[in-house]
């Protein structure tokens, strides 16, 4: 009998609760109901370091908000982000053999407008005040505003900035032995002459001929692509049309394709981070959020392996260009179904952006928060010291969320335009140039191994016509992808 009492009395407490919690609430919005929870599954893309950080928060959410309103949240990892989408648009199109689609999934732009376009994504407007809205930066919510009537399909949750990474121990060494200047990291420009300069200091090391070692590696060639378009003020996706300058390509060509096939920049691994951990390279061009994966030593074979530090630095720009830089991370897009299921989502989402919640996700996960109040770096530094990241780390991503910061204050953020066949053209933009890059590295290095020297074989690839031939294709390939989409 004690135990039944004690147990109604559990119920009208939270009863209660809830009551109160809801007074003063828009008389407009669903009144959930804790007695019959609204359960919400969510797909997103975060494993690791940020797969733990988001399962701790909905845990929390589930043991707090959600029990005293009535919301019961359950999320899964479909892998990567291309994974992740590919499922989205396999689901949205009911695919044979494909899963129903969860209630909030994390998405890029483009595959939110694949699925708002089938009529499936509900506006998440209705359910924040104007003044809440105006709490988040202005950049983030207007990435979320996919078509021309403005709703909001996309919540912003953790965005990221490109950051130059850079291997300060094997840096200082050269830096002594040359005089190279950090300053010279600030534009492409300087990162390629760097890198020249680090491949002959390297070779000079040993008697071997044409053994230097690479200096750079880079994520994402998309937004090389991209954002140095931008930065060189043209856009290579404008409303839509396919627009990519030849000029400023050539200058994207010439400060990748060329130092590529000359040996200064590389690509080993699946991630840069990756090629810095075997040594191949000395920096990287590479998102903030994965700042977390940088090596804190270096292999030099199974058994050896010597300690680093990492210094972060903006990424560069090109010179006489324009500051922008890019705004990437995923949002979470909700699908269309009653009220109160949309109105519960939106409250898990709000509750996850806020502030000091937000900011311990960015921690754990090298993301950005999306609110200004969150974009702070004493609230961020504060979270990292009490994190449970390793010294070292914790050192690492502070000066990582520091150069973020300092490059969202002085840059413009920009992404591209949702537009039908947009995650295909993105894919071109992806590989053509790097694979280009890499087909002919390694017939130049067949050549070198036939007798010739490295400049000899460079010289028959670096052309004005094979240029040409491949700006040429490459455009091709931009068409053919919008059009098969």
């Amino acid at each position: 009998m004690k135990k039944w009492i004690a147990l109604c009395g559990a119920v009208l407490a939270l009863g209660l609760l809830t009551a109160c919690s809801q007074t003063g609430r828009d008389a407009s919005l669903p009144r959930l109901d804790p007695q019959n929870p609204v359960s919400l599954e969510i797909w997103h893309y975060y494993n690791g370091p940020q797969k733990t950080a988001f399962d701790t928060m909905v845990t929390e959410f589930n043991e707090t908000v959600g029990l005293e309103q009535g919301i019961v949240v359950e999320a899964f990892s479909q892998g990567s982000v291309n994974e992740l989408a590919a499922k989205i648009a396999d689901s949205a199109a009911q695919k044979v053999g494909s899963e129903e689609l969860p209630n909030i999934f994390a998405a890029y732009a483009d595959t939110a407008f694949l699925v708002d376009g089938l009529g499936l994504l509900a506006d998440l407007d209705p359910y924040l005040t104007d003044e809440a809205w105006s709490g988040y930066r202005a950049e983030f919510i207007e990435e979320g505003r996919i078509r021309a009537d403005g709703g909001l399909k996309i919540f912003p949750v953790a965005k990221s900035v490109e950051l130059l990474m850079l291997n300060r121990t094997d840096w200082d060494k050269f830096s002594s032995a040359t005089g190279a200047q950090l300053s010279d990291l600030e534009t492409f420009e300087g990162i390629t002459a760097t890198a020249r300069a680090y491949y002959a200091w390297t070779d000079s090391l040993t008697d071997a001929p044409d053994d230097g070692k690479a200096f750079l590696g880079r994520d994402a060639m998309a937004n090389y692509c991209i954002i140095g378009s931008r930065q060189l003020g043209a856009e290579v996706f404008g409303d839509g049309t396919l627009v990519p300058d030849k000029d400023v390509f050539r200058r994207l060509w010439d400060n990748y394709y060329v130092p590529y096939i000359n040996g200064w920049f590389t690509a080993s691994g699946r991630f840069r981070s990756d090629s810095a951990r075997m040594g191949d390279i000395v920096a990287l061009v590479g998102s903030s959020s994965g700042s977390i994966y940088f090596p804190s030593a270096v292999s030099v074979s199974d058994s050896e392996s010597y300690r680093i530090t990492c210094t972060v630095l903006p990424a560069p720009i090109f010179a006489g260009g324009e500051r922008y830089a890019v705004q990437q991370g995923a949002g979470m897009c909700v699908i269309k179904s009653d009220s109160a299921t949309e109105y519960a989502a939106s409250l898990f989402l709000k509750w996850f952006t806020e502030p000091e919640r937000n900011v311990a996700f960015a921690v754990s996960s090298g993301y950005l928060p999306v609110q200004n109040a969150a974009l702070d770096p004493d609230l961020i530094d504060a979270a990292l010291d009490q994190s449970a990241l390793e010294p070292g780390v914790a050192v690492r991503m502070k000066e990582a969320f520091a150069a973020a910061l300092e490059q969202i204050s002085v840059s413009t953020l920009y992404t591209t335009q949702a537009f039908e066949g947009g995650n295909a053209c993105r894919a071109v933009l992806e590989t053509s140039m790097s694979q280009q890059a890499e087909t002919d590295r390694q017939a130049i290095d067949a050549l070198v191994a036939g007798g010739l020297s490295r400049a000899e074989a460079v010289a028959g690839y670096d052309t004005d016509e094979h240029f040409d031939a491949w700006f040429s294709q490459f455009c091709i390939e931009l068409e053919a992808a919008r059009s098969a989409s």
